[in-house]
């Protein structure tokens, strides 16, 4: 028989408590920290160049286009920012919390559009609704009219701009709201209702408000692709910023001010981060314990019927119909989509694509976690400088990197010409890690802010239980958080791989020679008018898009069981 154990709490052998180390900037505070300066590289050198003296281009621009630009900028941000909000957010909401028909394949469809850069949409729809274009022809011939007897929009304009970003950007809203809704707490929706909350005041005073985080890092990501694109606004004839830089910097050759643009444009992004997380102040949104299921709300009748029409609307404007005008033009002149020029583009493109995303996100998971186990003002400003490159224009950004590289290789030529007789070349300029680094440089903003995003939804207790147990920061990343936001790093590198399967200048500028893409035979066809032959690239960029897009609509389905996928 045992004995009784001593009243006494002093005689009890209680065990020794296991001391929390203070974390101290250690080797990850540091890694991260050499790691942001070298991606900065290129936009330092972008700044240096905007303090050099230039040849009065700037006080041109100031005089008569700059205030353009400004206004045209503001208000292709303010109309995308409404545009993808609305649509990303109301869709991802319906298809998570709402039951009507066609919604299995609609859940996944409203990811399509993501696969379509906004240049070849803005190409397909100025063939279906320009003048000699079929629509405008088919309205003539059944009214009879001139070509001056009626109105019709113009797509080329800033309208039709806008209109094009966020139907090609609302899926970056889409996808983040959708998990941060799956990831919310069915607990707490179910006590909304029996509040008296309806299902739109429920989802106004709870569920969006827990979800902002989320949200608002997809319209930040569709704003900044928004302000760096280049080829859509080019096409249509807006002049922005970035018409801008191209302008001063390729067709005046004056490099300081289109740094200098470059450097408002930066000004521009960088306000709208510090606004939203100013607002957002210290504030959590956990949502606290999850169930396995979320409540569906049945829509009936015409409800029903304008949920699928509001969620099937978005992928026929953003993804069928510029698919089938680009097949047309594609059959109408007889391209081929699997010759051998076509296979070595699509090879050159997952080359560069799947090595540009592995190296991005294990950069951006670095950063990520060491801002999480090492906070402090010094990981946080680096972790938002580096993230300012995906605003700035790929061409920015590959000029910006080819004046370190250019400038190391001539140094290592000359000195090997003086000391061993031999030249070496170019050895990082022209090649595919020259590439890959000008990719890391551009969407290291796409991986972090996902990756910050999934080490945000674990709590900090976790984190303090597993060192109190001897868990190192090492052990800490690869046992515990790493199994947590598996879904989180997935969705980062497929997010990445493809932006950089439509990525344009960068590749165009810093591409080994004779190493051809996708987006690269696209541009060249349509640049040269040539429309209906730049359809077939174009067709063989959604297509090979198609691939992670729907691998990642997936990967966001099964992050809650019973979720309805």
């Amino acid at each position: 028989m045992t004995d009784v154990a001593d009243p006494n709490p002093a005689a009890i052998a209680w065990p020794e408590p296991v001391a929390v180390p203070r974390r101290k900037a250690g080797w990850l505070a540091w890694v991260a920290l050499s790691v942001s300066l070298v991606l900065l590289s290129p936009i330092i050198a972008v700044v240096a160049a905007a303090f050099g003296a230039g040849s009065g281009t700037w006080a041109h621009l100031a005089a008569t286009v700059l205030p353009l630009y400004v206004i045209n900028t503001v208000v292709l941000v303010v109309a995308v920012t409404v545009g993808v909000f609305v649509i990303g957010t109301g869709t991802a909401w319906l298809v998570t919390m709402c039951r009507f028909p066609g919604k299995r394949v609609l859940e996944w469809a409203l990811i399509l559009p993501f696969a379509a850069p906004a240049y070849v949409i803005a190409y397909a729809y100025t063939d279906f609704l320009q003048h000699p274009g079929p629509v405008q022809t088919w309205l003539r011939a059944l009214t009879g009219w001139g070509p001056r007897d009626y109105w019709f929009p113009e797509i080329r304009s800033l309208e039709g701009a806008a209109v094009v970003f966020t139907l090609v950007l609302y899926p970056y809203v889409y996808l983040l709201a959708r998990a941060a809704f799956l990831q919310q707490s069915a607990c707490t929706l179910e006590v909304a209702r029996t509040l008296g909350r309806t299902p739109w005041t429920a989802f106004f005073r709870v569920a969006l408000p827990m979800a902002r985080p989320a949200i608002a890092v997809g319209v930040s990501l569709a704003l900044m692709e928004t302000l760096a694109d280049f080829g859509t606004v080019a096409h249509f004839g807006v002049q922005t910023f970035t018409t801008g830089i191209y302008r001063a910097w390729f067709s005046m050759g004056d490099r300081v001010a289109a740094a200098q643009l470059s450097l408002s444009l930066v000004g521009v992004v960088l306000v709208i981060l510090l606004t939203e997380r100013m607002q957002r102040g210290g504030r959590g949104f956990d949502s606290g314990r999850r169930f396995d299921t979320l409540p569906e709300y049945r829509l009936e009748g015409t409800r029903a019927w304008l949920a699928t029409a509001a969620c099937f609307l978005p992928i026929a404007l953003g993804f069928l119909l510029p698919l089938i005008i680009l097949g047309r033009l594609s059959y109408l002149n007889a391209h081929a989509l699997f010759g051998e020029r076509y296979l070595t583009l699509i090879l050159n493109s997952f080359t560069l694509a799947g090595c540009g995303a592995f190296a991005t996100v294990l950069v951006g998971l670095v950063l990520a976690y060491a801002a999480r186990s090492r906070p402090g003002i010094q990981s946080t400003i680096a972790n938002r400088l580096v993230s300012l490159g995906y605003a700035m224009p790929g061409s920015i950004i590959a000029v910006g990197l080819l004046i370190p590289l250019t400038t190391f290789d001539n140094a290592l030529d000359a000195w090997m010409r003086a000391t061993l007789g031999i030249s070496t070349g170019l050895l990082l300029t022209g090649t595919i890690a020259a590439l890959v680094f000008a990719y890391m440089v551009r969407f290291m903003a796409v991986a972090l802010n996902t990756l910050e995003a999934s080490l945000g939804k674990i709590t900090l207790s976790i984190d303090e239980a597993a060192r109190t147990l001897g868990a190192g920061t090492g052990r800490l990343l690869f046992r515990v958080h790493l199994p947590l936001i598996s879904g989180g790093v997935l969705t980062a590198a497929l997010i990445v791989f493809v932006d950089i399967l439509k990525e344009l200048p960068a590749t165009l500028i810093m591409r080994p020679f004779n190493f051809d893409t996708l987006a690269i035979q696209a541009y060249r066809l349509a640049s040269d008018e040539r429309l209906a032959e730049a359809s077939t690239p174009s067709l063989v960029i959604m297509a090979v898009g198609l691939l992670p897009v729907l691998l990642l609509s997936r990967q966001i389905a099964r992050t809650r069981p019973g979720s309805g996928s």
